[in-house]
């Protein structure tokens, strides 16, 4: 086949355009989903990699121990002084604690997504996803992460890597990949009585939820999203593809959350790997107050109207150079839509476009006018790595690069310019200390690491979840500019 055989690198040049999606190679490399297993078959042999030598906490015993507060200085933190074996490398960044996967109640310590939940009265709840379920743990104002409990995976399904939730005013929504286990709404309330000195909770999935809702046809999906100003979740990447919504945004009605009802969905544009749904603020006034969803598909930006639950509509479907497996993106300023930035999953591993020197590549995308966003320009990361999730609070975004950890960057520069050339690092902090002496600056092209993280916190905590390990609570040392 004429893509199958190889993906070739692009020759150097200056990347940093939008182009009309290629037919043929999305037929065959995505529409087919022959991609999308690509990655999957990846990360599972990455998995079974780790699990041979040990690496994984669950299988290792005590392999992790619990890491107190250290200070960034001198580009490390030593959380056990002397020790170098506990090392981590960053910069502005302060380690506050840490506890493994096992230690927070998981029999397989594996981690994926993570979320986070602030109540009525100022409590921080850090959301941790695990392959056998999600833990809840307590921020405290020290930034200690207080374990309080856990909700298991579906009664009767296996575990899976791939855990994702989202919050949904005071509840989460949480898919997997896994057939069978549907989507879970639990109210996060529930922890606020919980007395974390007569140890932690395990709450039923059968009991214990407010809904379970098992509509999409295996029951697996592959990520949930969540809009609380229309009161709707969305689910994507439903296998299988051929199915009447193509893996594409299923419309779930949270209005009332014990009684989950599927609206519609939008099927036009196949399997949707992420998105970010909003209501529409910005320059283009034709859909001012419309629902828009901005859907990360594999290989293009597609942009919907999704105001119509019955009539969804798309505005533009868009690729860029370099397109290998578009992944996840956000939008700058959800109140003055005109910038996004978006991450390709795939472009380091297949040497594709910016990324053929293994360099994390973050694209950036006018979107001033939905119908024809404009593929602006670009940054990479300083280290080798693949670059995951990232979401922006304020002018920062926070991104998860896999093995060189969580990369914080000053993006206020793109308004003015949008190519990205003052975009710039302003904080890091590693986690997987095992790459450090490989590639461009410490670091290697691999699914190992951190798969997410959360910075929407008032106390300035980040919570990163990571994969091998554990849950991290860390903090800026010095203000961001």
């Amino acid at each position: 086949m004429k893509y199958c055989a190889t993906i070739a690198a692009f020759a150097a040049a200056a990347f940093a355009k939008e182009i009309p999606r290629d037919p043929e190679r999305h037929a065959e490399l995505y529409e087919s989903g022959i991609m999308h297993e690509r990655i999957m078959a990846a990360k599972a042999e990455q998995l079974a990699l780790d699990q041979q030598m040990g690496v994984m906490n669950s299988l290792a015993g005590p392999l992790y121990p619990e890491l107190p507060f250290a200070q960034c200085k001198n580009g490390l933190a030593l959380p056990f002084r002397g020790d170098n074996s506990t090392a981590f490398r960053c910069n502005n960044v302060n380690l506050h604690h840490f506890l493994s996967h096992t230690a927070l109640g998981s029999a397989t310590g594996l981690g994926s997504s993570s979320w986070g939940w602030v109540s009525d009265d100022g409590r921080e709840f850090a959301i941790i996803a695990q392959a056998d379920g999600a833990a809840f743990a307590e921020i405290t104002t020290a930034g200690q992460l207080r374990y309080l409990g856990r909700l298991p995976q579906t009664t009767g399904v296996a575990p899976s890597r791939w855990r994702e939730i989202r919050t949904f005013k005071n509840y989460i929504v949480v898919g997997s990949e896994e057939p069978g286990h549907g989507i879970q709404i639990f109210d996060l309330k529930k922890l606020l009585d919980i007395d974390y000195k007569k140890g932690p909770v395990t709450f039923s999935p059968d009991t214990d939820l407010t809904s379970f809702w098992n509509g999409v046809p295996l029951g697996r999906v592959h990520n949930v999203l969540t809009n609380p100003a229309t009161n709707y979740a969305y689910v994507v990447g439903a296998q299988p593809r051929n199915d009447t919504c193509r893996a594409g945004l299923v419309f779930l009605d949270l209005s009332d959350p014990a009684n989950v009802k599927n609206t519609g969905c939008a099927h036009q544009d196949g399997y949707v790997h992420d998105a970010q749904c909003l209501i529409y603020k910005g320059p283009h006034t034709k859909y001012l107050g419309r629902e828009i969803c901005y859907g990360y598909n594999e290989d293009s930006l597609t942009i919907y109207d999704v105001t119509d639950k019955k009539f969804p509509e798309v505005i533009s479907i868009t690729s860029y150079e370099g397109a290998t497996y578009t992944h996840q993106g956000w939008v700058l300023d959800q109140n003055n839509q005109e910038f996004l930035i978006l991450d390709d999953e795939l472009d380091e591993r297949e040497g594709r476009g910016p990324s053929a020197n293994g360099r994390p590549t973050t694209f950036i995308w006018d979107i001033r006018n939905l119908e024809k966003p404009k593929q602006t320009g670009y940054y990479q990361g300083p280290r080798t790595t693949i670059d995951h999730n990232q979401y922006i609070f304020g002018k920062y975004s926070y991104q998860s690069n896999y093995g060189a950890g969580i990369s914080v960057l000053d993006i206020s520069s793109i308004p003015s310019d949008p190519t990205g050339r003052g975009v710039r690092e302003v904080a890091w902090f590693d986690v997987y200390p095992e790459d450090d002496h490989l590639g461009e600056n410490g670091g290697s092209i691999a699914f190992v690491g951190t798969w997410s993280s959360y910075a929407g916190f008032p106390s300035g905590f980040i919570l990163i979840n990571t994969i091998e390990r554990g849950a991290w609570v860390v903090k800026v040392q010095n203000p961001l500019p």
